[in-house]
């Protein structure tokens, strides 16, 4: 999750793609360049352990755009897939 946040942070789609389940990826992603990500906050985690296959991660993010201060909520799910853990969707 926190790896994915620093992708958008700085603008690797390449990264996001790599990391989204192959069921749910889209075939590409355009990442707004006036959206500023300034913050990541974790609020709840569900399995996800050493030994889970899948899990959740309830997140704020913080971000700049136009002069406005926003967030995104969002419960994110993951699965593993080949031992690697892949964003799956959210809501």
């Amino acid at each position: 999750m926190r790896s994915r946040y620093s992708a958008f942070a700085v603008g690797d789609a390449a990264y996001l793609l790599a990391t989204w389940h192959p069921s749910t990826r889209p075939p590409a992603l355009e990442l707004d360049p006036a959206v500023r990500w300034t913050g990541l906050d974790v609020l709840a985690t569900s399995r996800g352990g050493l030994l889970d296959t899948d899990g959740t991660v309830e997140f704020r993010a913080w971000y700049r755009h136009d002069g406005t201060t926003g967030h995104q909520h969002e419960v994110s799910r993951f699965t593993r897939v080949d031992g690697a853990w892949r964003y799956l969707d959210g809501d």
